[in-house]
């Protein structure tokens, strides 16, 4: 729980449904009674949590919880709409407690700052409340998993069929895919057997150890397949051995050739396939829409021109899934409507500031020969807006220095808004140089490079890091070149997924963020004309990244060590007369890129990842993703390792469990418009030729001591010869 904000999981919104015809389901040895109704709209995909525990994701206690569940009477038997309905009000009401104890204790938090820490009652009274907090929380989450196991009871895992049945599912395709249907199951997977299974006790479980494409996603039908975690798996991981077309064109065949009976026996296996298709197919949509069908508009099509002219006249299921995708769209257009904004405002401060570049450059070559246009320029800058903030005495002295110099005229990038609602000094970012930096303290600083870093973080899918070799993503210093494009980026060098499968290669944004965070941090320190100015940058960077590193924000904290590891930042005087305690942080940002290094899972150890939120390093988690990608995917019969692929999954998974758990720090939006400006000028730059410039990157030789080296060397020199 933070100071400055409390995080409330997801809505918990009652659900009320209205009796449907019954049926019974067993699963995990125990018979229900379930409702053979259509799931919420946004309540099929399995979730991260699926795919990194697995069959481990509901454990003793969920179990046991739910098989008390219900149950007035220890010989009543089990019905599961009874436990549905008595979850959801347990949920309710813990759900209702949660948030009225958040208000209270926000509440007395603000009353002791008021108080500045006199109150001795409300100060004690804090901690038991944190306490509490934390325990209802708790609560409330592991009620939500219990949810998350009935639903997915009482919807997926009903209409899933034996292994047996598994050939029926292919053979039902009336338009396959593929050229070959096997006709038994050996020919499509293999397994290996287990001794004991945890949650449900039985012995020689069969775990899957491999399969054919089409064995794999046929086994996605089978029973116990979504408690299992092997839907979500798959979703992750599908690209390796199809493609997207063919997958959709592999579900849309089921759900032809079933749909007419659909409407039958819903014991029947026809009913059960249409019915897991169409679970399947939503959750689908609800976890990779935007890797999917965002990026490719005729799949997308292919899509919504089948649930219009099949599904939506024979099954209500259509209607859902186009709301679903109209939802999605919303939503991903909005994100990507926001995103051009910012380019194009970037777009045209650039081609401004070229333009008048050009223009000052005239000027100035026109001052010699015109003393008029001194004057001229004298009087344009006196009308500028050179408005400071309060509390800025240093900065407002340095920009009196060069208040009217050329380069102050060039325009500022601009992001959103934040240039046009503050137009004081923070719009002028490269007036106040680095000087804002040393206003602020390192934890301020912290906290808004935290919010920059996760808006960029909170973007990408965990999909975003597979296949990263075929992007470009090496093992070095720089994993991304500068230079390259995300157009031009060959995609044929090491590509692991299908020829015609389409990447999303967001990746690659998310790395060169990091890079011109790297760059800027160098930029700062070389251009300090001053040792002592650059002792303090470098002091604050430190600092600061020792404060990202215990926030669990990794991936800037690896951002300011690469940038402080920049040789010609390492080779800068002011390391010599840094405070020792100081100095001392860079080997513990050393000893951290090498935890992070050391495993793929480090940072899911533990519960600290439940309750504390985490941003990891985009290039460490990558490179663990290419480890795991090495080696060959296919065993000598042709059949695809499902072991590796979850392991893959099981990594990548973490990406979403993260991003379930935001910082909630109060946006500095000036502060965060200065940051972002300094960024973006000094994203490109060349760190060497920029320290060239700048006599406080050179070691100073007193000039009596220089004249004696000359003297002595000479003198050795002369001894030589005789």
């Amino acid at each position: 729980l933070q100071s400055n904000g409390c995080c409330i999981g997801t809505g918990f919104a009652e659900e009320n449904r209205e009796p449907e015809e019954e049926t019974m389901i067993k699963i995990g040895g125990n018979s229900y009674l379930v409702s053979p109704s259509l799931p919420d709209v946004h309540g099929c995909s399995p979730g991260w949590s699926s795919a990194f525990y697995g069959a481990e994701c509901f454990d003793s206690e969920v179990h046991g919880y739910m098989k008390n569940l219900g149950k007035q009477k220890p010989s009543e038997s089990q019905n599961i709409d009874a436990k549905k309905v008595e979850l959801e009000q347990l949920l309710m009401m813990e759900t209702k407690n949660y948030r009225k104890t958040i208000k209270f204790y926000q509440k007395l938090l603000q009353k002791e700052r008021c108080s500045k820490g006199k109150s001795p009652e409300t100060k004690s009274m804090l901690p038991k409340l944190r306490g509490q907090l934390q325990e209802m929380k708790s609560k409330v989450q592991f009620l939500e998993l219990v949810k998350k196991y009935v639903q997915q009871m009482m919807y997926a895992e009903q209409w899933g069929v034996e292994s047996c049945v598994l050939p029926t599912v292919i053979h039902n395709g009336r338009t396959d895919i593929m050229d070959v249907a096997p006709t038994d199951e050996s020919s499509l997977l293999l397994y290996y057997s287990t001794e004991k299974h945890q949650c449900n006790n039985q012995n020689g479980v069969r775990v899957l150890q491999a399969g054919t494409p089409l064995g794999l996603m046929a086994y996605l039908y089978s029973r116990n397949a979504f408690l299992e975690g092997y839907v979500q798996q798959f979703l992750y991981t599908f690209r390796y051995f199809c493609t997207q077309e063919e997958f959709l064109q592999f579900l849309l065949d089921r759900i032809s050739s079933t749909l007419s009976s659909s409407n039958l026996d819903p014991s029947t296996s026809l009913n059960k396939i249409c019915n897991r298709s169409f679970y399947i197919l939503q959750a689908w949509i609800e976890d990779c829409y935007s890797v999917d069908f965002a990026t490719n508009a005729d799949l997308l099509c292919t899509l919504k021109e089948f649930i219009s002219s099949k599904v939506v006249l024979l099954n209500g299921y259509g209607e859902r899934l186009l709301s679903l995708l109209e939802d999605a769209s919303a939503r991903k257009s909005g994100s990507a409507h926001q995103c051009s904004g910012m380019d194009k405002c970037e777009e045209e401060s650039e081609e401004n500031r070229k333009t008048l570049h050009s223009l000052c450059k005239k000027l100035s070559e026109d001052v010699s020969r015109k003393g008029f246009v001194t004057l001229h320029i004298f009087f344009f800058l006196q009308n500028f807006n050179w408005k400071l903030s309060k509390g800025m005495g240093p900065i407002a002295q340095y920009q009196r220095e060069r208040l009217y110099t050329i380069s102050s005229l060039l325009p500022k990038p601009c992001y959103n808004s934040f240039t046009e609602e503050f137009p004081g000094s923070f719009a002028k970012a490269d007036e106040v140089g680095p000087y804002l930096l040393i206003e602020y303290s390192a934890q301020q600083l912290c906290c808004q490079l935290t919010l920059l870093q996760q808006e960029v973080f909170h973007k990408c899918h965990p999909v975003h890091f597979l296949n990263s070799r075929a992007l470009g993503v090496k093992d070095k210093c720089v994993a991304v070149q500068k230079a390259v494009s995300t157009e031009t980026v060959s995609l044929k060098v090491c590509n692991l997924f299908l020829s015609k499968c389409i990447q999303d290669p967001y990746l690659l944004q998310l790395l060169r963020y990091a890079d011109s965070i790297s760059t800027w941090i160098a930029a700062e320190i070389v251009t300090c004309h001053t040792s002592k100015l650059q002792v303090s940058l470098l002091s604050k960077f430190l600092l600061i990244a020792k404060c990202c590193y215990e926030q669990r924000n990794f991936a800037t904290a690896m951002q300011i060590l690469a940038g402080l590891e920049n040789l010609i930042v390492r080779q800068l005087p002011a390391w010599k007369i840094l405070p020792a305690k100081v100095a001392e942080i860079m080997e513990e940002l050393k000893a951290v890129e090498v935890f992070l290094k050391s495993d793929s899972l480090c940072l899911m150890e533990g519960e600290r990842f439940k309750t504390l939120p985490t941003i990891p390093s985009a290039h460490v988690l990558a490179m663990h993703v290419q480890q795991l990608e090495t080696g060959g995917f296919t065993m000598t019969n042709g059949a695809h390792k499902w072991t590796k692929l979850r392991n893959i999954a099981k990594v990548v998974s973490q990406v979403h469990a993260f991003q379930e758990n935001p910082y909630t720090y109060t946006p500095d939006f000036k502060l965060q418009s200065y940051l972002r400006q300094r960024i973006t000028h000094y994203k490109d730059a060349d760190i060497s030729a920029l320290a060239a410039d700048n006599c406080a990157n050179f070691h100073q030789i007193p000039a009596e001591k220089h004249s004696r080296k000359i003297q002595d060397t000479l003198r050795r020199m002369k001894a030589t010869f005789q």
